[in-house]
């Protein structure tokens, strides 16, 4: 079932608990620190994108580093995350009616007032689909299909994690954009994390290394990954959806971390707990919580 890895503190007494599993690897790989059980199968959802972005120019795709961390993204939907959505699809030939995630209206709170319908370059996940569209291309595979999971792409990205994760998969689920999705442990998400950080293998140090020069691509300039990452040289951050979450720096120390019940409120605080472990100072790990105008507690990481 977990541990507790947050709580709410109202007024001197525990109010909720934040109950999941959480993971800290050291320079060398070993476990720095562990809440709940590193071993329990998750599906990572968005957070292991740059593997999977990886698998892409392996497979022959060619980026600038601002659209390859674009592929790695959950953007914001800005102009700037939709327009590159476009350059993409244009260097595969291809249009926005080639993209088969789901609708969705951008995540940013501005852009989303100003949208009046929900479209697939808008979703979150479009950078990601362009990229797999983009692979398809240059090794002339078929479009119409690539979200099946037996198609030669999506098993290029399941061998790509695998060898990272030094596991193997033991489950093919369908993510909430459409695609596949794998299930691994949550101590495999975050040695195929650390793995990529401290590769010499020249197509991780681009996926990476793109993330880290254009984190605005990665999520949007108001999010915390992105700022984090923009104010740390080194760091990667990479959230997924159901509360999931994996950070590394250079030396290869990393961590990932799943909230049981999916909810975003403990994330932040968890977040930057984790950092501290990995050495890296990123700001007050408490939220305040109040009673009318005034502050009575608090929000914090459990270690």
């Amino acid at each position: 079932m977990g541990e507790v890895l947050a709580e709410l503190i109202r007024n001197d007494v525990v109010e909720s608990q934040h109950v999941g599993h959480f993971v800290a690897l050291d320079t060398d790989g070993s476990i720095l620190l562990q809440k709940g059980d590193p071993t329990q199968l998750i599906y990572p959802r968005s957070s292991y994108k740059a593997v999977l972005a990886s698998a892409m120019v392996r497979s022959g795709v060619s980026l600038n580093p601002r659209l390859l961390a674009l592929t790695c993204s959950s953007h914001s939907g800005l102009p700037m995350h939709q327009e590159g959505v476009l350059e993409i699809l244009r260097l595969a030939g291809l249009d926005e009616r080639s993209l088969q995630n789901i609708k969705g209206k951008p995540l940013d709170e501005a852009a989303a007032l100003a949208t009046s319908e929900p479209t697939r370059l808008a979703m979150n996940c479009s950078g990601k689909h362009a990229g797999m569209l983009l692979g398809c291309s240059v090794n002339g595979w078929a479009t119409h299909n690539y979200l099946e999971p037996g198609h030669r792409l999506q098993q290029a990205f399941k061998m790509e994690l695998e060898n990272l994760a030094g596991e193997s998969v033991s489950h093919t689920a369908i993510d909430g954009c459409g695609a596949p999705l794998f299930l691994i442990s949550l101590l495999g998400l975050a040695r195929a994390i650390r793995a990529m950080t401290i590769s010499t293998d020249p197509v991780h140090q681009s996926v990476v290394g793109a993330c880290r020069s254009f984190p605005e691509m990665v999520a949007g300039p108001e999010r915390m990954t992105s700022i984090l990452m923009g104010q740390h040289p080194g760091l990667f951050m990479k959230s997924g959806a159901e509360s999931i979450m994996v950070a590394s720096i250079e030396d290869g120390k990393s961590f990932a971390f799943k909230v049981n019940d999916g909810g975003l409120r403990p994330r932040n605080v968890i977040s930057l707990a984790g950092l501290r472990l990995l050495g890296i100072h990123a700001g007050d790990t408490l939220e305040k919580v109040y009673g009318g105008d005034h502050v009575v507690g608090s929000i914090r990481a459990t270690f």
